[in-house]
């Protein structure tokens, strides 16, 4: 009987450790999806942008950007061919007939 006393001390033991270990981990899920809950509404009400977006706007500005230097370097290159060629005069305004030289409005 007195190998009986301590098998039935050890095995209760046993089940309430078990039992226990089960309370924690359903405490730690818990816990978690708390805490998470809690992260997402914070993210939210920052008003934050999602990677998607965020990648999507970097991806046009990177665009506009290149588009902008191809330009600066097409109207650079038109530039330099004008004035590479013959030198131009300036333009005098029209004038009416054979009157006084009043320029047109």
């Amino acid at each position: 009987m007195s190998n009986r006393g301590p098998n039935r001390f050890l095995d209760e033991f046993a089940r309430l450790m078990t039992d226990a270990a089960g309370a924690a981990q359903g405490m730690r899920k818990e816990v978690e999806g708390v805490f998470r809950a809690q992260g997402e509404r914070l993210l939210n009400q920052m008003d934050l942008v999602q990677r998607e977006e965020f990648e999507a706007v970097r991806d046009m500005a990177l665009k506009a950007r290149a588009e902008n230097e191809a330009l600066k370097k097409r109207m650079s290159d038109l530039e330099a061919k004008v004035g590479a060629g013959t030198p131009t005069t300036p333009v005098s305004e029209p004038t009416m007939g054979d009157g006084p030289n009043i320029p047109m409005a």
